[in-house]
């Protein structure tokens, strides 16, 4: 027992606890088909926003460890400043590709994000796995993975009629299985099914908690020299266990899968 220790925990009943089932197995098929996915030339990668990332510098440098004494950092910090970090994990390989860095997270940035991740490889197919953020179900994104996808139909007019109509009929399109590029979408409140969560742990704990930045470029470029090293050195895939319960759950799981930096 641990009593000066506490999370956050949020998994409210589902509306359509059948629904939710399929959402959670559609999520995991992903995950299980993601390896035969990358063979036949088709890209699963899961993909969020970390907003806010501050570029905090210390306003003294810190004390390194030493036999007998922790690390010691400075207390007081000075400002300059956020980045929004967009990252994509490739599922079948744990690496990270494509980030974007940028001071917002519009429609128009994700929009932006997901045509520079296209852009590495423009003639594959891929399969984006994401959460309920409007601005993943957004018009700028319709019109992109129409373009993309050489999809000559009308879409109609946002909040008038046709596939731009209301967020459920942009999603509808954005998850159509016929595409080359569509996206599977967690259940609400499931942000914990996404792996790029696992991942942005990692960059927190690694990085983020004990760096001194004195500008947001320098924030950027350590955050992408971290990727560099992340994908040299400890990629690889996320061996995935969790497939869904048949019933909403009384309790936070303790965790949704095995990883290399799993406790």
């Amino acid at each position: 027992m641990q009593p000066h220790r506490s999370r956050y925990w949020l998994t409210p009943p589902p509306e359509d606890p059948a629904a939710f089932e399929q959402q959670v197995a559609a999520v995991c098929a992903c995950y299980q088909r993601a390896a035969a996915l990358e063979a036949a030339g088709v890209h699963t990668v899961s993909t969020d926003e970390k907003p806010g990332i501050q570029a905090l510098e210390r306003a003294h440098p810190g004390l390194p460890l030493r036999p007998g004494r922790v690390e010691r950092r400075e207390f007081e910090y000075v400002r300059h400043g956020t980045l929004c970090l967009t990252a994509n994990l490739q599922v079948a390989t744990g690496r990270v590709v494509a980030p974007s860095l940028g001071p917002t997270r519009t429609e128009e940035d994700f929009a932006a994000h997901v045509d520079q991740t296209v852009g590495t490889d423009p003639q594959a197919g891929w399969v984006f796995l994401v959460d309920n953020l409007n601005t993943h179900r957004s018009e700028a994104l319709v019109r992109l993975v129409a373009a993309r996808c050489g999809i000559a139909e009308d879409l109609g007019q946002k909040e008038r009629h046709g596939i731009l109509k209301s967020m459920a009929t942009r999603a509808a399109f954005l998850a159509d299985p016929s595409h080359r590029i569509r996206f599977v979408y967690t259940p609400p409140h499931c942000s914990w099914l996404n792996q790029v969560e696992i991942w942005f742990s990692s960059l927190t704990r690694l990085l983020l908690r004990r760096g001194s930045f004195p500008s947001p470029e320098a924030l950027r470029e350590k955050i992408l020299a971290f990727i560099a090293y992340y994908n040299a050195t400890r990629a690889k895939p996320i061996k995935w266990t969790y497939t869904g319960r048949n019933q909403a759950p009384t309790e936070q799981p303790a965790t949704t899968s095995d990883h290399q930096e799993a406790a």
